[in-house]
């Protein structure tokens, strides 16, 4: 089978996750987290939200590792504003990305993606994707394994 062509990988090894669990979902959620952070001049790398079926919001976001005092600190202090449940930290994630030109237009690029990565024994934590870009979360000790993962499935430039 050939190869799907990819325009490149992307990945970023120095990263924390932060999950914000049981948030009652209404508005200004994202904006008190989001605005939060940004007031303390924390970048968000990576960003995913979803509500459950009891209309709870749960956020996963990537902040970089040596901001993570600081973003852990800047949650639980917006927390009791939003009613959220837990906040958990995972302070050894990357984030691994693949992107091209004509993702919207070829089915089966993240399956591919996942497929690869799964056989290498590698979990997910967390999953986004756009029209051009297909991003995973993963423990950062598995960064080599999965771009050795990615180079062997995908066609690159």
């Amino acid at each position: 089978m050939d190869k799907i062509r990819i325009g490149g990988i992307m990945q970023n090894g120095h990263l924390a996750m932060l999950n914000i669990t049981s948030v009652p979902d209404r508005p200004g959620t994202a904006a008190a987290i989001l605005g939060g952070l940004g007031k303390k001049s924390i970048n968000v790398q990576f960003i995913v939200q979803c509500i459950d079926q009891n209309n709870q919001d749960q956020v996963a976001l990537c902040v970089d590792r040596d901001d993570l005092p600081t973003a852990i600190e800047t949650l639980h202090a917006v927390a009791p504003e939003l009613s959220a449940g837990q906040i958990v930290s995972f302070p050894e994630a990357a984030i691994v990305s693949i992107f091209g030109p004509d993702f919207r237009e070829r089915p089966g690029i993240a399956g591919t993606m996942f497929e690869a990565l799964a056989s290498v024994n590698i979990n997910i934590l967390a999953i986004s994707t756009s029209i051009s870009t297909v991003s995973c979360v993963i423990e950062s000790l598995h960064l080599d394994a999965a771009l050795g993962a990615l180079r062997k499935t995908f066609d690159l430039p």
